[in-house]
């Protein structure tokens, strides 16, 4: 019966620490899903900043239609404030004292009023204290109605609120509380800006299970796309934080800050809390994202009395996420040491081992080294000599050719001797000497003569014409008639890539003037694509083998 009751309590104990575990891990999974979230927000920051400025420009451009009565663009202007206030409080500054002048001009006692009370906020914010307190001092309130009393007392709590950052004196917190009771008690049950003021002020007194239940009843009644719903959100987060719940109060915060940034609400505390919060955590490098973000919201919207509260706590901030980046730093210079000395150690230790092996394997590898050099020699020695076959080979070919063509041309020259002696033994002198005078059989051996070279040449470099050419502008490239093999300027270089570079050998073979061969290779060298000092170069390289 024990063993049974043991058993059953060992049971409940462990199903209780697998739900207490399980329960950390879905809170640690919705923390750093919410992180996660949070920075993918910042980074698109300046795409629902584009956003903002892409509505208060079409409020802009209507603002600019002609035909407006004053009271339209007053509307208008009052549009432009709600959009700016908590954006670019300067901004809102000057839609808001065009107000106050329209006011006047319609006389219009409620506009004034209204306008200044705006506008009293607007310089607190501003840290324009001085000229806050004037513009509330010049609003009689014994004239006010019930709802611009409550905003009335709202502005003054807020100017203290704001004095007491700037200053650091506690005297200016207590006369803000004390305007906050004044507001509440100008009841306005039915606006959601009392409900939220009635439980933040009591807040610290009231019973939590109620402030909290008021709180989310409060937050699912509004859209997440109100401004409120972020201010709620940052209540909640800083309710959950006084209750010692630091998971509740991260999560709020954050999406306090999500709705900030998505809203484009540069007058914000959830990024100076979420940095309170992870500063005093030690995660200093959250902490400094989420100060700077928090300062630059502020700097932007020219939040005077923000600045104040992130400036202090920025610095120190900033000094201890520097520190941590130096020991950061640090420390992986240390261990970039230990890993260093462990891998030459470890090199030591492998080139002990491997030692005997090289032994071993040296001649091995020594005697594959002499074979490969052998096979190497083997296939140059069988290229060089296909090489020196085949150069025989066309040299053979070319000496009978030779032969051929020199018989050839005896067999002519005697036949040309024999048909000169017949006209002289027939005494046909006039035939004779025109037949001397005639220059037919020199060009028709001259026409053969080239002939044959360009057939040879060609045969030797078959891709002469094309290499040549690629040697050439496109436009200027060769082109050669029907039945040409080569032409003359193709000769005069067929003969320098034969290695005939004198221009006096070359102008006796084509049977022409040297300053015409000059005048060809500077006509040529004109239309390279290349260098003219390289032109000739590349010609002589025409047709080497390349290995």
């Amino acid at each position: 019966m024990l063993r049974i009751r043991l058993h059953t309590l060992c049971k409940v104990i462990i199903l209780w620490v697998v739900g207490m575990l399980s329960f950390v891990s879905c809170h640690r999974n919705e923390a750093q899903s919410l992180s996660e979230m949070l920075d993918r927000a910042i980074a698109d920051k300046t795409l629902y900043d584009a956003r903002k400025e892409h509505r208060i420009d079409e409020l802009r451009r209507i603002r600019t239609i002609p035909g407006f009565t004053l009271r339209q663009e007053y509307e208008i202007n009052t549009r432009l404030y709600r959009d700016f206030k908590k954006y670019k409080l300067d901004s809102a500054v000057r839609y808001v004292e065009r107000n106050v002048e329209l006011g006047h001009q319609l006389h219009n006692s409620d506009y004034v009023v209204e306008s200044k009370l705006r506008l009293a906020r607007l310089y607190s914010s501003l840290g324009m204290t001085i000229e806050a307190r004037e513009m509330l001092e010049s609003i009689e309130s014994d004239r006010l109605s019930a709802s611009q009393q409550h905003t009335y007392y709202r502005a003054y709590s807020q100017f203290y609120q704001h004095y007491a950052a700037l200053t650091g004196r506690s005297y200016y917190s207590d006369l803000s509380r004390q305007y906050t009771d004044s507001m509440l008690m100008v009841k306005q049950t039915e606006t959601l800006r009392y409900r939220i003021a009635y439980i933040s002020r009591h807040a610290q007194t009231a019973p939590p299970d109620s402030v909290e239940t008021a709180l989310l009843h409060l937050m699912s009644e509004i859209e997440p796309e109100d401004s409120h719903y972020a201010e709620i959100a940052c209540i909640l987060g800083s309710f959950y934080q006084n209750r010692g719940d630091e998971a509740n109060a991260l999560k709020y915060y954050m999406i306090s800050a999500m709705t900030d940034l998505r809203l484009s609400i540069k007058e914000n505390a959830s990024f100076r809390l979420l940095a309170n919060m992870y500063y005093a955590n030690g995660d200093f490098a959250r902490a400094f994202e989420y100060a700077q973000a928090a300062i630059e919201d502020a700097k932007f919207s020219r939040v005077q009395f923000r600045t104040a509260q992130m400036s202090e706590l920025y610095s120190i901030i900033s000094v201890l996420h520097q520190a941590e980046e130096v020991s950061a730093k640090n420390k992986m210079r240390n261990y970039l040491i230990l890993i260093s000395i462990l891998s030459v150690i470890l090199v030591m230790l492998f080139a002990f081992v491997f030692q005997q092996m090289r032994k071993v394997y040296r001649i091995k590898e020594e005697l594959s080294q002499i074979n490969g050099g052998l096979a190497r020699l083997n296939e140059e020695l069988a290229v060089k000599n296909r090489l020196l076959s085949d150069a025989n080979a066309v040299k053979v070919q070319y000496i009978a050719y030779f032969f051929d063509l020199c018989s050839a041309y005896i067999d002519k020259m005697d036949d040309y001797r024999k048909q000169l002696k017949r006209l002289a033994q027939d005494h046909k002198f006039d035939l004779l000497y025109r037949q001397l005078k005639s220059t037919s059989m020199l060009e028709t051996e001259q026409h053969e003569l080239y002939k044959n070279f360009d057939a040879i040449f060609l045969n030797l470099y078959p891709s002469f014409v094309d290499d040549f050419n690629a040697l050439l502008q496109e436009d200027e490239r060769i082109e050669l008639h029907s039945g040409e093999l080569l032409n003359k300027e193709l000769r005069i270089y067929a003969l320098l890539r034969l290695g005939i570079t004198d221009s006096m050998k070359i102008a006796s073979f084509l049977r022409c003037s040297i300053s015409t061969v000059y005048n060809y290779r500077s006509k040529v060298r004109n239309k390279a694509a290349v260098s003219r000092e390289m032109f000739e170069k590349m010609v002589m390289r025409i047709g080497t083998i390349r290995e």
